[in-house]
């Protein structure tokens, strides 16, 4: 079992003393990030822009995705997505929004249906205008800061306060660097990337208070302890958990971005920078050292009180 064992059990690492260092670049990237938000923008997919929603049907068996891509792509009608769902004989083609309104969308539609031909059978034909990808993309970001703010009630009736600032900061961090991330890459930025964000979220947090719960056990354990002592020891703690973890879900992302295809390929791409740069790096050197800035101590006033009755 030893041998399986990636990390000791008893390490004693000084992460809190790195606070030094990774404040200060935490906050240079997430400046970074903000301002290529706003000079780069995203690269908003079909369902932020609308475009064109194409269901068909291979007649001939499995439909081959690579010489349908080659064909449609080859009609200069900006950015296609070919995806397979249910039946291998099922394919969902998103064309982009066609300048020139309405009329340039049907006629996208008809030089898609003249590409493929009698091959496929049509299913369903759907545009999606730029007033519905408006809305799409307004709900998502009011879904994302609604999520923020359920973590930090929920945090706060868990823990203090202290605790629950400090992991609202850590998840806006992720996120801020994230979309950064998605910026200066320009990779699609569509619903499944909005879903890629909730789920970073939900991973830096489940990280942050499995650490948090460790700190206040501490807290209650060691009365005298200096505050960067004990933080280093909840950490190493929970050391071996986090690394254990990070691994299995970075070889599961990994095959995904691999093998996953294009379909997923922004979604699996976020998710990796997001789970695997930044999400454990946050959890041990953001959510917890901030506490010390916080005032979370080992003093605590109903000691006094205790002492003096």
């Amino acid at each position: 079992m030893r041998l399986l064992r990636i990390v000791p059990d008893d390490t004693k690492f000084d992460f809190t003393r790195f606070r030094h260092v990774s404040f200060p670049i935490s906050a240079f990237l997430s400046i970074l990030a903000i301002v290529l938000f706003f000079t780069h923008g995203l690269n908003f997919g079909i369902d932020f822009v609308g475009g064109t929603v194409i269901e068909v049907q291979s007649k001939s068996g499995p439909a081959d995705l690579a010489k349908m891509r080659t064909t449609i792509g080859g009609l200069g009608l900006g950015d296609v997505q070919l995806q397979q769902f249910g039946a291998p004989e099922n394919v969902l083609i998103r064309i982009a929004q066609q300048p020139g309104g309405e009329q340039a969308q049907q006629e996208a539609v008809t030089k898609v249906r003249g590409a493929l031909g009698n091959e496929v059978d049509y299913r369903r034909v759907e545009v999606v205008g730029p007033r519905v990808s408006g809305e799409l993309l307004a709900f998502g970001m009011i879904g994302l800061m609604l999520a923020i703010l359920a973590i930090l009630v929920y945090l706060w009736f868990r823990f203090e306060w202290q605790f629950a600032l400090g992991a609202m900061i850590a998840n806006v961090h992720d996120i801020v660097l994230t979309i950064g991330f998605m910026s200066i890459t320009q990779i699609d930025f569509d619903l499944t990337s909005i879903a890629a964000l909730l789920t970073i979220l939900g991973y830096s947090l489940n990280d942050t208070v499995v650490i948090y719960d460790r700190i206040r056990e501490m807290l209650r354990r060691y009365k005298k302890m200096p505050t960067p002592e004990l933080l280093n020891i909840s950490i190493n703690s929970t050391l071996s958990r986090s690394i254990i973890t990070h691994v299995t879900v970075t070889l599961a992302l990994l095959a995904l971005l691999l093998f996953g295809g294009r379909a997923i390929h922004s979604f699996t791409a976020t998710m990796m920078f997001g789970v695997v740069l930044v999400g454990t790096y946050t959890s041990i050197f953001i959510a917890a050292p901030i506490l010390i800035y916080l005032g979370v101590s080992t003093y605590r006033p109903e000691q006094e009180d205790g002492k003096k009755s």
